[in-house]
């Protein structure tokens, strides 16, 4: 999940590799805003944190687009470029227009010719594309055209009427004596969300069968079905046949490492996903989790956003309960996903929240709305405070921009390292920093998402330049207190719990002197580690710690 920019002059890269994903989907009629909505955390150990922007821009026929695999930086080829490329704001368009996307792998066929990988494909969608149905027909036009580049993916495709999940995976290459491909392109199946309902895919493909006669909810290739036959792939009824167990056949790493993730948010928002939780586990990976359920109440941004820090709780997988936790109930485990002890080997939970993520979203397309909101943050979700962006934006803000540092090279003005510093603190005592984190995220976006509503509302109102220059100052003056805010954060969190301890704080948040001496603090609070955390000590150490009187 790395961003590239398409210029004729000059190619941005970022090289990382690509790790698994989240898109978490609400329809408008299960929103309480009206919205389509749709979420992206993208998630990589070498994925820096920056807002992407592509003006709108026309070019003069015969103009070539370079492609470079988004993955990498490797360059494929070039395309020829469209006369008219739309605005991209993040992941989303001047038209509201919302790509995203998780990769699953599955059979191993990846053509060494193909100039599209999913990242172009996403870009290239976004600048040419309104709705949609557009992108997922200029998709498979790219694909078939010049080829597909990389593994099996699924897209989101959210526009303000319809959110559709496209699922695609690239044909078995078969060279001829020159080297070209003649199995060239990509199969695939396309399906709608049906309105007032949620969905959501998380690394592993998750359409079953095909809906051969509703082009209105289905959308396929041709050869989806053939080339599984040629392949050796499926040999059964055309009705029987199922995309995912065929081009991503389930296992218990893609159930407990990826499925699990969509069962948390079902789970929360769905009634009788008990049923499903053996199957999240791994334990029974014949009781599909079906691809769309039916929520128990609407769902509105925060709803959302907070999904996107979900860490299991409050379910057997819960990441605070067990002694993996530490004293704190940390809701994290270091990478790799995997360990092995005394010859059994383990898993370290994947939820939604994760520390590698380089940046995420919460995308709301506005049926009958002048424009859309796209809701933007950096690094870990758990404690990264989400900004609005809308969807006529003309710039991005310093702290944000591709520019403004690296990974491994850090910046005092860029978000996401002050994120960051907050995030590796909060990990040393996440009950307690993290928890105020928390707070101050919830008390500013519960703010901010009406204070947007106000003012999308105003810009409405004026002629179109005057609405758009109004809206992107007033989410760049907003952006730019957020960062200054959380530069404070990061100083003020510093001194409250240096050193393991909690300095007392007045009624007014000013920290507590001894009543003598204002710059001596009062006796600090003290807190203890967690009852697993203690039980494990003595059960490992008790008798040379236990005291004796």
């Amino acid at each position: 999940m790395k961003k590239f920019i398409i210029t004729i002059a000059a190619i941005v890269l970022y090289t990382v590799q690509s790790l698994a994903c989240t898109n978490l989907i609400v329809t408008k009629g299960a929103s309480s805003n009206g919205s389509n909505m749709c979420t992206y955390s993208a998630d990589s150990h070498q994925l820096y944190g920056t807002l992407y922007f592509t003006p709108a821009a026309d070019y003069p026929v015969g103009t070539m687009v370079d492609i470079y695999e988004w993955d990498t930086g490797k360059f494929l080829g070039q395309i020829p470029q469209v006369e008219h490329v739309y605005s991209v704001i993040g992941n989303m368009n001047e038209h509201q227009l919302v790509i995203a996307e998780t990769t699953y792998g599955g059979r191993e066929f990846i053509d060494s010719t193909a100039i599209m990988d999913y990242g172009s494909l996403i870009y290239l969608a976004l600048q040419r594309c309104k709705t949609a149905r557009e992108a997922i027909n200029l998709i498979d036009n790219l694909m078939q055209t010049y080829g597909y580049a990389s593994e099996g993916e699924s897209f989101t495709l959210c526009d303000p009427e319809e959110i559709w999940i496209m699922e695609l995976i690239g044909k078995n290459p078969k060279y001829d004596s020159n080297g070209s491909n003649l199995n060239r392109g990509a199969v695939w199946v396309a399906k709608r969300i049906p309105d007032g309902y949620i969905s959501g895919h998380a690394n592993q493909a998750r359409i079953t069968t095909i809906d051969f006669d509703d082009p209105e909810n289905c959308l396929y290739s041709a050869d989806v079905i053939t080339h599984a036959r040629e392949e050796g792939l499926f040999s059964g009824r055309d009705e029987d046949f199922s995309f995912c167990d065929v081009y991503n056949p389930l296992d218990f790493g893609a159930a407990r490492g990826c499925e699990a993730r969509v069962w948390a948010f079902f789970n929360r928002f769905a009634d009788g996903m008990d049923d499903y939780l053996d199957y999240a586990l791994g334990n029974d990976l014949t009781n599909h989790m079906p691809l769309y359920v039916k929520p128990n109440r609407k769902l509105g941004t925060k709803d959302l956003a907070d999904m996107m820090r979900d860490h299991f709780e409050g379910t057997p997988m819960d990441m605070t309960t067990d002694i993996g936790a530490g004293g704190s109930h940390l809701p994290y485990r270091w990478r790799p996903m995997e360990f092995e002890y005394q010859g059994w080997n383990y898993v370290n939970e994947r939820a939604i929240a994760t520390q590698q993520t380089g940046w995420w979203f919460v995308a709301q397309s506005r049926p009958g709305h002048k424009y859309g909101i796209y809701w933007f943050g950096v690094d870990d979700a758990a404690t990264s405070p989400l900004m609005p962006f809308a969807s006529c934006m003309t710039t991005v803000p310093e702290c944000l921009d591709e520019e403004n540092g690296s990974l491994i090279e850090y910046s005092e003005t860029a978000m996401f390292w002050i994120v960051n510093r907050i995030a590796q603190f909060a990990y040393l005592r996440y009950d307690k920093i993290g928890a105020e984190v928390r707070q101050i995220i919830d008390d500013y976006e519960s703010g901010m998402i009406a204070q947007m509503d106000e003012a999308c509302r105003r810009a409405a109102t004026m002629e179109s330049r005057e609405g758009q220059s109004y809206l992107t100052q007033f989410c760049l003056d907003n952006a730019s207190a957020l960062f200054k805010r959380w530069q404070e954060l990061d100083k003020y969190l510093l001194v409250k719990y240096i050193d393991g301890n909690i300095k007392r704080q007045n009624p007014d948040g000013s920290f507590m002197d001894n009543g003598h001496d204002r710059t001596i603090p009062a006796y600090p609070i003290q807190e203890e580690y967690s009852d697993k955390w203690k039980e494990h000590v003595v059960r490992e150490n008790g008798d040379l710690l236990r005291i004796r009187r």
